[in-house]
């Protein structure tokens, strides 16, 4: 026990050290945020005024987030402006009038697309989401997915003090590290919200990272006393939003973002150093790199090649994960000893990767049928008995009292095989191409090089821990 507590004051001492280190890095100064506050006010101004001249019925304009809060990074700073409109604005109304508004204010509007479109720009320098929603009375009842932001703006910045500022920036930079910050579906990690609230339950990212060495998934905490928040079975972790009880604010984390995190927790508390606050950027392996890893590994990669819908990613990455899913069961369920799959997004094609450790099966297989006595042994026998039948061995008797026989498989390779059975998997609503034959599938060495098949390859042949190198 003392060669524990004389291990664990050194790593505090360090970690307390390095965040203090980390925080004059990472924190705006003075004149930053003077200017950031000032272009917040003089936005809400703007966006009131050319209401007014314009007559769209904004019942109010906000700035909430990140810029509002101060929690921001200095090397990530996006204003998130809420146009918010009375509850009995049409859903047209809303998005028509919403545009408008924010293409009056903004410098190089380009519109996005979440629930609703939304438009990003730039005013005083600063890029600015310009988002509308609308001005609801109770945070239980939203009309769209923006419209408690007000109410969670209120409940943070009411609790919020200059030091569990800094402690939320610190925590951003950690996630940031390990790459699991973001609630997009393309990241599955933490929102900035979720973020905010475990740093506030917790006191700090120590505090928050203690606690989490400890979690076991599915984790369940509680904001508020008897809430029970509807949630799917393979949840992550179950944090009711407070301003909405029923509500699950972490819906959007996955089991293996949460897992990352715990990982990540304990070994800083262990061994606390830079690499949880610097995120190397990943080298992307070459094609060739890739198929000479492949012959190293003995296994066999298949790439399958869709035309990539006109969705959003938030729609679209969703799909591709179901997509992977597909492919590996059906891999699976014709022979195939699945290693992994992984897939990425291209400008017009989505990559879906496959590798198994072998790509061609062996001639024979196992066809087992029912035990004596039941009326199905006479059809078994009666089809597998055939002089056309293309069995190698049997009928027989299993050692269990099942019937078999060993039949000649008439196709042995992966590609062909997932190339019959493309138009019965369930690939996604959008990601299906709605006319056969767009679904390519090739070998990995067959296909052409491409940005997005670089990052597949390396999310499928390169997996580790992203501290892994840098915490050794």
């Amino acid at each position: 026990m003392a060669l524990a507590m004389s291990e664990a004051v050194p790593a505090e001492a360090e970690a307390d050290r390095l965040e203090r280190e980390v925080l004059v890095r990472i924190s705006p100064d003075d004149a930053t945020r003077a200017r950031v506050a000032a272009a917040c006010r003089a936005l809400v101004e703007r966006a009131e005024a050319a209401a007014r001249s314009r007559g769209i019925p904004v019942a109010r304009c906000l700035v909430a987030g990140s810029a509002a809060r101060g929690t921001y990074l200095v090397d990530r700073l996006d204003i998130d402006l809420f146009l918010l409109f009375p509850p009995s604005t049409t859903r047209a109304d809303l998005e028509h009038r919403g545009l408008e508004l924010a293409a009056a204010i903004l410098e190089r509007p380009e519109t996005r697309y979440a629930e609703h479109p939304y438009l990003r720009g730039v005013f005083d320098g600063f890029p600015v989401d310009a988002v509308p929603g609308f001005a609801v009375d109770d945070p239980t009842h939203p009309i769209s997915a923006v419209d408690r932001t007000p109410f969670h703006q209120a409940y943070l910045e009411s609790r919020y003090t200059p030091a569990l500022v800094d402690q939320v920036r610190l925590a951003k930079q950690f996630l940031r590290a390990i790459g699991v910050y973001g609630s997009e579906a393309r990241t599955a990690g933490f929102s900035g919200y979720l973020l905010e609230l475990l740093v506030l339950r917790f006191g700090g990212l120590r505090g928050l990272l203690k606690a989490a060495r400890a979690w076991r998934p599915p984790v369940r905490l509680e904001s508020t006393p008897g809430a029970s928040p509807t949630v799917p079975e393979d949840i992550a972790l179950i944090l009711d939003d407070p301003v909405d009880p029923g509500r699950n604010v972490s819906s959007a984390l996955s089991r293996r973002n949460l897992a990352t995190f715990i990982l990540a927790a304990a070994t800083y508390l262990e061994h606390p150093g830079r690499w949880a606050f610097e995120r190397t950027p990943r080298a992307l392996p070459t094609l060739s790199g890739a198929i000479e890893l492949v012959a190293d590994r003995g296994t066999h990669v298949a790439v399958l090649t869709v035309p990539r819908p006109t969705v959003v990613d938030d729609i679209l990455y969703p799909q591709m994960r179901k997509a992977e899913r597909a492919v590996s069961e059906e891999a699976a369920r014709l022979g195939f000893r699945v290693l992994g799959t992984a897939s990425a997004a291209g400008p017009d094609r989505v990559y879906l990767l496959l590798e198994v450790e072998h790509g061609r099966l062996p001639a024979v297989r196992l066809q087992e049928g029912p035990p004596p006595g039941l009326d199905r042994v006479a059809s078994f026998l009666e089809k597998w008995s055939t002089t056309s039948a293309p069995v190698l061995q049997g009928p027989y008797v299993l050692a269990d009292g099942r019937l078999a026989v060993e039949a000649r498989r008439s196709e042995r390779e992966l590609e062909p095989l997932l190339r019959a059975a493309i138009d019965r998997l369930p690939l996604g609503r959008d990601l299906k191409p709605r006319e056969p034959g767009l679904v390519a599938v090739a070998s990995l060495a067959s296909v052409a090089e491409t940005e997005a098949l670089d990052e597949a390859v390396s999310d499928l042949l390169e997996k580790r821990l992203p501290w892994s190198e840098a915490a050794r």
